[in-house]
């Protein structure tokens, strides 16, 4: 009788018992929304300091026309200040000393290289942006008004016209569904990503695992009663139910965040905001409401939801798994294979490096891939076993044919049962060879062992 499902109960109740899988299951979604908002607070922190902006004209051609912003504070300077007075003036280490010169040497719509920024330390693009931006505004409006056209200015702004393109998908049976370029590559992205990163995660997992138990002695145990073959199949199996399970429990948070989210912009869009602001003037005015904010969010809400609804999301997370399973089972077996062939980390080096490069491979054929879905690179690389895991995925929400997933799953399920009985061929003698450093000519001989 196969222990396959003992081995696989046990590697997995042990894992998901422990600790740091329920700590990570529950902190890797708090760290990814803080390194995602962290620089944005951050940079709000920062931008409390106003720094001071000297600006020097010497032509006498532009003065008054900076105006404070937020982050910085312009003033006006007379005189002819040289480098190394400047350098002076930094060196007092005083916080009202400028923290950039903006030198004016001739007319700007003449030469527009006649204005200089000097600086003790390197600015940053938002200070040089801060000078620019509103000195090539002032000379966009002189130049303009030198053609001496009445309201020219108010006739360029009216002629600026922002389309609003709906884009739609005819279907095979005759429906249009509206659909958004930007979501369908967004989608396809993050599956690319987390398989990616799934892949590597669980892959190196496996092979820590089959190296600890060899390092330790015990698998010279649990062969006596086991097949190596059987021992290896469950080590992988339950890995990858951690890595399920784990997967499973963050869609459930973000499905969760999404449905909350979406029955509160539901329930505020059924309340006209005006009642709303009458309602704050009934109370003296507390919480007033930016009615055209609240309007553009819940209307961006209301969109962002319409443009999930056009995506299949029943069909992309079946393909999903499917390829994530397939994929793993592909990655995991060469994990296997090396983790029972070597007897310490260094040794992994040379078998490591092409299938991480071939895993960096998959993911820029990916990103290139959303460019064009339909592709060359993108078609082969979303047949070949080992890119098409992360590459179909990008193709999924454009649309690809039935036969196309279809060939492609079975060429990735094939390959990755025939690499689980090479890998198994590896791992049965791998795991009893201790002091001898294999090389690829080694483990091809493991192979045509006979059982």
């Amino acid at each position: 009788m196969s222990k396959i499902p003992l081995i696989i109960e046990r590697e997995y109740l042990t894992r998901v018992q422990k600790k740091s899988f329920i700590l990570m299951t529950i902190l890797s979604p708090i760290i990814m929304v803080a390194l995602v908002f962290a620089p944005i607070w951050l940079s709000k922190l920062s931008g409390d300091e106003t720094r001071l902006i000297a600006v020097i004209d010497q032509t006498g051609l532009y003065k008054d026309i900076y105006h404070d912003t937020d982050e910085y504070h312009f003033t006006y300077t007379q005189g002819t200040f040289t480098p190394e007075q400047m350098r002076a003036e930094g060196n007092k280490d005083d916080e009202s000393m400028p923290y950039a010169y903006v030198i004016i040497k001739g007319n700007l719509l003449n030469n527009p290289r006649a204005m200089t920024i000097y600086s003790q330390k390197q600015i940053t693009s938002n200070c040089e942006l801060a000078i620019t931006s509103q000195m090539e505004d002032y000379l966009k409006d002189e130049k303009l008004l030198s053609y001496n056209i009445p309201d020219i200015k108010r006739m360029i702004e009216e002629s600026n016209i922002n389309l609003q393109v709906d884009t739609i998908r005819l279907e095979e049976d005759g429906a249009e569904t509206q659909t958004s370029t930007e979501m369908v590559m967004i989608i396809g992205m993050v599956m690319t990503l987390v398989i990616y990163m799934f892949l590597m995660l669980y892959g190196g997992q496996v092979m820590s695992s089959v190296m600890q138990e060899k390092t330790n002695r015990i698998v010279e145990v649990m062969v006596s009663s086991v097949k190596p073959f059987e021992l290896m199949i469950g080590k992988i199996t339950s890995i990858g139910l951690v890595g399920l399970t784990q997967l499973g429990i963050w869609i459930i948070f973000l499905v969760g965040i999404f449905l909350s989210a979406g029955a509160y912009f539901s329930i505020s869009g059924g309340v006209d905001p005006s009642q709303m602001n009458d309602m704050a003037a009934m109370t003296g005015g507390v919480g007033s409401i930016d009615t055209a904010q609240l309007t553009s969010e819940m209307g961006a809400m209301q969109e962002i939801q319409q443009m999930l609804g056009s995506i299949d999301i029943t069909q992309l997370l079946v393909c999903f798994v499917l390829f994530f399973i397939g994929g793993y089972i592909l990655y995991a077996s060469l994990f296997a294979a090396i983790g029972s062939a070597v007897d310490n980390e260094s040794d992994t080096q040379q078998f490591m490096v092409p299938i991480t490069f071939i895993i960096i491979f998959a993911l820029y054929a990916g990103i290139f891939s959303a460019e064009n879905p339909d592709g060359p690179l993108a078609m082969w690389c979303s047949m070949i076993p080992f890119t098409s895991p992360i590459v179909m995925m990008v193709r999924i929400p454009f649309g690809v044919s039935m036969w196309e997933l279809i060939l492609s799953m079975v060429i990735l399920y094939g390959s990755a049962i025939g690499l689980a009985w090479v890998a198994g061929r590896i791992y049965r003698v791998g795991i009893l060879m201790y002091g001898k450093k294999p090389s690829y000519k080694e483990m091809i001989k493991w192979i045509r062992y006979k059982a």
